[in-house]
């Protein structure tokens, strides 16, 4: 099956007239009843029903237009896609980011990339940090944003951006809410939600619970889901003070040496960079971060002060 049979076809059924089909798809009416008739033979039945003036579809031919009209404007897109990308008009950037590490954070560097580099199209993929590690290598993903990771393959360029602490995220009437910081004795006694790939949670575990196991409740791979079971009273939640929170929900530090994770930029060593990626690891490596997850993790109603702030 070829392209301009398919264009022939649904000319044709357009208009039900082979001469001003052969007219739209500006070829001559023997050479476009020569394509239909190559198209009935690659389907294996009449598309086309013919008798004197009358020209009509068969059962076939209407069963199969609507098909062969998504498939010509799928072909129409993936050419007009490759003559943007070729004129640099489509400039894609794909980021990846490991469980728990927002999106929000990569907003700002995205809006300044976008001032600068035309046509920029980024695509967000949230992954744990080894199944990135493995995009980058595939040329599935661009750069990534991971956490803690063990055994960083030799190809992996790698930066740290910043440190972040871990908190107690729970809702404002657990009995531990109206604490100015929760004891790692009373951190044992509650019960917890889990992170499912969590990449802190050896540490968590080796930091607060080295003799036995926190009490785990619920679990879930999306910190969404997680906020709005510890927002409805089901438990506690260990997450990085940088992460966006329901505003039902308070965030409250934990006494003594806070479990921390040092957040690091990954790129595939010695492969070029695009104008965008380009951009993205530069604007990533410059960046004061530790402004940045301040603004990210303070209440919506303190912005302005750190908007203000000197710098």
């Amino acid at each position: 099956m070829e392209l301009h049979q398919v264009r022939y076809f649904l000319a044709l059924a357009s208009t039900l007239n082979f001469t001003r089909a052969a007219e739209q798809c500006n070829v001559t009416q023997p050479a476009l009843t020569k394509g239909v008739q190559k198209l009935e033979h690659e389907l294996g039945g009449q598309l086309i029903y013919r008798e004197r003036q009358l020209t009509q579809l068969t059962d076939l031919g209407k069963e199969v237009l609507p098909m062969l009209e998504r498939t010509l404007a799928s072909a129409e897109a993936v050419r007009r896609r490759a003559q943007e990308f070729q004129r640099k008009e489509v400039a894609p950037l794909k980021i990846g980011l490991a469980p728990s590490i927002s999106a929000s954070l990569v907003l700002d560097p995205i809006a300044e990339i976008a001032r600068v580099v035309p046509g920029l199209h980024v695509e967000l993929r949230e992954g744990a940090a080894e199944k990135l590690v493995d995009l980058l290598l595939e040329g599935e993903i661009n750069a990534a944003m991971v956490g803690d990771m063990q055994d960083m393959p030799a190809r992996i360029d790698d930066w740290s951006l910043f440190e972040e602490r871990y908190v107690a995220v729970l809702a404002p009437t657990h009995q531990l809410a109206n604490r100015p910081s929760i004891g790692i004795a009373d951190l044992r006694g509650a019960v917890l939600l889990e992170r499912a790939g969590c990449d802190v949670a050896p540490k968590i575990q080796q930091s607060y619970f080295p003799e036995e196991p926190p009490h785990l409740g619920h679990c879930s791979g999306h910190d969404l889901h997680l906020q709005y079971m510890a927002a409805a009273g089901f438990g506690v939640i260990l997450a990085p003070e940088h992460m966006p929170r329901l505003p039902t929900l308070k965030a409250i530090p934990i006494e003594g040496e806070p479990v921390s994770r040092e957040v690091r930029l990954l790129a595939v060593q010695g492969r070029r960079y695009s104008p965008a990626l380009d951009a993205f690891v530069k604007i990533a490596r410059l960046r004061d971060w530790s402004i940045e997850v301040l603004r990210r993790s303070l209440p919506q109603a303190t912005l302005p002060e750190v908007a203000s702030a000197p710098a």
